[in-house]
This record gives structure tokens, sequence and C-alpha cells, in this order.
């Protein structure tokens, strides 16, 4: 009798043992999962260009680093990370390196974001679903290689239908002039945008040189197009699209970015 108690009470103890091993296996992976969501919820992709002259001048181009470094800084400060797409993958030209420019020397001298933008990921390595946000930097490259390449348009589209954040600075809106959204509308079509304006083109003297006028373009596909005088600050944030019209806007264009992101935040609260 007394055996058959022992017997008893030991299948017991076992059991237990056996449902509080799952539990605690089931509570791990369910932390695992919850970590690795909240990484993926942290990431933000940034486009650059791999064209590297402008038309047949001979002259050097590629991404303006400013419009890389500012919107950086004030990203990857606030705790998100970036990862970098080009058209062609692999290393990315870059334009207007001035070292003089702290946060620009803040981005070069980080090894790791460094590596990152010499080492691009191809579209085809990017999953939408990484990602909060995407980020076209400009430079007078985009104009060449940004608005017919559908591969990074369709991460764009998914991202921004995710609930996420587009933005784009200066040439950089070059990326999102052909986006078409699941309805068939234009991502731009009744939204407040603006970009590198005609009048800038004109005094770069590359108003001839350039494929197209990227305002021409986004009015042509239903923007409200905004602007400023040339080369004077100009920000403008309209359902989730975050645009800038130059250089001087790229701090603020990560600013609003990143006000954008924290509005998405708190309605997910």
């Amino acid at each position: 009798m007394l055996n058959t108690i022992k017997i008893k009470t030991l299948l017991i103890l076992s059991l237990f043992t056996l449902l509080l091993i799952g539990c605690n296996n089931k509570n791990n992976t369910e932390k695992s999962t919850i970590k690795t969501e909240t990484k993926a919820l942290k990431k933000i992709l940034f486009v650059v260009t791999s064209h590297s002259e402008k038309g047949n001048t001979g002259e050097k181009t590629g991404y303006y680093l400013g419009e890389v470094s500012h919107p950086w800084d004030v990203l990857h400060t606030a705790g998100y990370e970036i990862d970098f797409v080009s058209p062609q993958g692999g290393k990315a030209p870059v334009d207007a390196f001035n070292m003089n420019d702290s946060i620009n020397k803040k981005f070069w001298d980080n090894d790791v974001y460094r590596n990152k933008i010499e080492n691009t990921k191809k579209p085809s390595e990017v999953n939408p679903e990484d990602y909060l946000a995407i980020h076209y930097a400009g430079g007078h490259g985009a104009m060449w290689d940004f608005a017919d390449n559908t591969e990074i348009a369709e991460i764009a589209k998914q991202i921004y239908e995710n609930n996420g954040v587009v933005s784009a600075v200066c040439h950089g809106p070059a990326g999102i002039v052909n986006i078409k959204l699941s309805n068939g509308l234009y991502l731009v079509d009744g939204k407040k945008v603006n970009a590198f304006t005609n009048e800038e083109e004109v005094k770069v003297k590359l108003e001839n040189v350039v494929p197209f006028l990227l305002e021409d373009q986004l009015i042509a596909h239903g923007a409200i197009f905004e602007k400023s005088a040339p080369f004077t600050e100009h920000v403008v944030t309209d359902q989730r699209l975050v645009t800038g019209q130059n250089p001087q806007s790229a701090h603020s264009v990560g600013k609003a970015t990143l006000k954008e992101l924290q509005k998405l935040n708190k309605s997910t609260k």
C-alpha cells in the first residue's frame, strides 16, 4: 500500500515538473518573439542612389551626404536602427563630401554605419515588414535611378500601407513620384508635398541635364506642391508622408519623421 502511494506521488511530481518546464519554455519563446518583434519595429530603411554621373556632363554625383547624415542623426539618437538599400546594392557613390559639417563627420566616423552605406542592400534583400519607415535621401543621382525602380517602390508601398512613414528630401522625392497604392492612386495624389523646385534646378544650371523636373512630375501625379524661396528650409507632412525641399531641410525632415513615428507609437499603445 505504501509503495503504491509513493509511486503515485512520484508520478504526480513528475507530471507537475513537466508542466513547469513546458510553461517556462513557452514563456521563453514568447519573450524571444516579443524581443524580435520589438527590434524589428525599431528599424528604418534609408534609400540612396547607385548613380554616379550627372547625365553626359562628366560631373560626378551620388547621394548627398548631409541628406543621409542629418536624418540619421535624429533617428539613430532616438533609438532607431537604420539600414540602407540602393537600386544596385553595394557601395553607394557619395556627393557633397563635407567634413566641416559635424553631423557628416559623426556619421562618417561611425564604423557600423560607414560599413552599412558602403555595403548597401539590394532591393531583393529587403523585407518591408521589418521597417516602420522608409527615407529617400537626395543627391542628383536619384533623378536617374529612383523614379523607375519598381522594386523599391513596392517596398515603400508595403511600408506605407502597413501604417508606416515615407519621407524624402531634396531630389529624394524622385523615388515617390511613381509609387502607386493598392487603390490604384499615386501615393502623392491629393497630398501636400515638396521637393527640389524648378527654380532651384535652374539656379544650379541642371534643368536641361536632369531627365525630368521633379516639381512638374509630382504635380502631374496629383501632388499639392508647396515651396519656399530657393534654398530655404521647407518641410511638409501630410498623411504619414514627409517631404523636404532641399539640403537645408534634411535635419528637419528627420525631426518630422520622428514626430510621425512617435504618433504611431502612441496610437498603438
